[in-house]
């Protein structure tokens, strides 16, 4: 009777490991919003991480947190590292490239409560006199991830924070408060 639990439990555990490594190894998570103001605004609202504490949906989760600036104030080469609750965890996000006016990409690394890196971008396209943002956010998805993704939905999780964010940066190129 142990016997043929212990391979039960063997069988289920290799299945469910299988199924997990199946699953997609990459995540992508898309939002868009229409701001009205012109692309520079909003593009100086991302291009500089000092701002980000204005619109981002994370800023605002833990009061106490640190952080620190390194490299150029804006553009390319700017870094924002944060330590904080288990809410906003610790990590460092890297400008690494930008045309200004039309996008903003991100390299972030998180450290707790989980290594992992992504990649944020933004795009900012005019419409008449307002502007398209549209936030990705994209990487791989480790064994862990994918194995978490099965009770969390990534996109479940992540979409309405960047819906958050980018109704906060909408205000705040608006020149409304968030």
């Amino acid at each position: 009777m142990i016997k043929k639990t212990l391979i039960f439990l063997a069988v289920a555990i290799l299945g469910l490991a299988g199924y997990v490594a199946m699953q997609p190894d990459n995540f992508r998570i898309e939002r868009r919003m229409i701001v009205n103001a012109p692309p520079q605004d909003v593009f100086a609202q991302v291009n500089d991480f000092r701002k980000w504490d204005d619109w981002s949906p994370w800023a605002k989760l833990d009061p106490d947190a640190t952080v620190a600036f390194e490299g150029p104030r804006a553009g390319p080469g700017a870094v924002f590292k944060w330590a904080g609750n288990d809410k906003v965890g610790q990590g460092t996000m890297t400008l690494v490239a930008n045309k200004p006016a039309e996008f903003v990409r991100v390299d972030v690394e998180f450290v707790k409560p989980f290594e992992g890196k992504s990649t944020s971008e933004f795009t900012f396209r005019p419409q008449g006199d307002r502007t398209q943002v549209t936030w990705t956010s994209y990487g791989p998805m480790t064994f862990l991830s994918k194995a978490m993704c099965l009770i969390m939905n990534m996109e479940k999780v992540l979409g309405p924070d960047m819906e958050k964010g980018l109704v906060q940066m909408k205000n705040v190129a608006e020149g409304r408060k968030s």
